[in-house]
């Protein structure tokens, strides 16, 4: 009895153990296959630090962690035009540092952008006022703004017509023309 209920599995065993004949062709059409498929791009570093920047994530930081991450916010804020190359110690709109010595460093990856600007409240959305500059290598644009306390939307203009809100930004309500913006806002002293 027991060898009548095994019958059909050995059977089907057997079937599964005869050997398969691939076409002659079947090697050259796999490796046709993956030499189609398209090579990964690597992410270069600033790639990679921006989309570590536009990652949500929860940051805890115990009393002195925090009193140290406001030193490097503070330094950056205040001695890191330095760092952004010639022509960085005047601030973009032609003006110096706002009276209280502040400046909003403004950041956006756009790797197919061949120009963009800032535009918002601060400069009456004026598209030409506020010019970005590429930072060479992976499509990252910066510009270093004087701000004074308050608050103030704004959005990036990419190649003259194109609206993009700020990745790592809150949002605001559209403006009157349906169109998202981000928003900043600058403490005061």
């Amino acid at each position: 009895m027991r060898q009548q209920r095994n019958d059909p599995i050995e059977r089907a065993i057997d079937t599964l153990r005869e050997p398969v004949e691939l076409r002659p062709d079947f090697e050259r059409r796999v490796m046709a296959a993956v030499a189609s498929l398209p090579v990964p791009r690597r992410a270069g570093p600033l790639r990679l630090v921006a989309a570590w920047m536009v990652t949500a994530r929860t940051v805890r930081l115990s009393p002195l962690g925090g009193l140290a991450a406001a030193a490097v916010v503070l330094t950056a804020l205040l001695g890191g035009r330095a760092l952004l190359g010639p022509g960085a110690e005047s601030a973009p709109l032609g003006a110096p540092l706002a009276a209280d010595g502040r400046a909003v460093q403004f950041v956006v990856a756009v790797p197919t952008a061949s120009t963009v600007a800032l535009v918002g409240d601060f400069n009456d959305w004026n598209a030409e006022a506020t010019p970005m500059r590429p930072v060479p290598g992976d499509g990252i644009w910066t510009v270093l703004v004087p701000l004074g306390p308050g608050r103030y939307r704004y959005s990036f203009l990419v190649n003259g017509t194109e609206w993009l809100t700020d990745p790592t930004a809150p949002r605001t309500m559209e403006d009157d023309f349906g169109r998202p913006n981000s928003v900043v806002t600058v403490g005061g002293t």
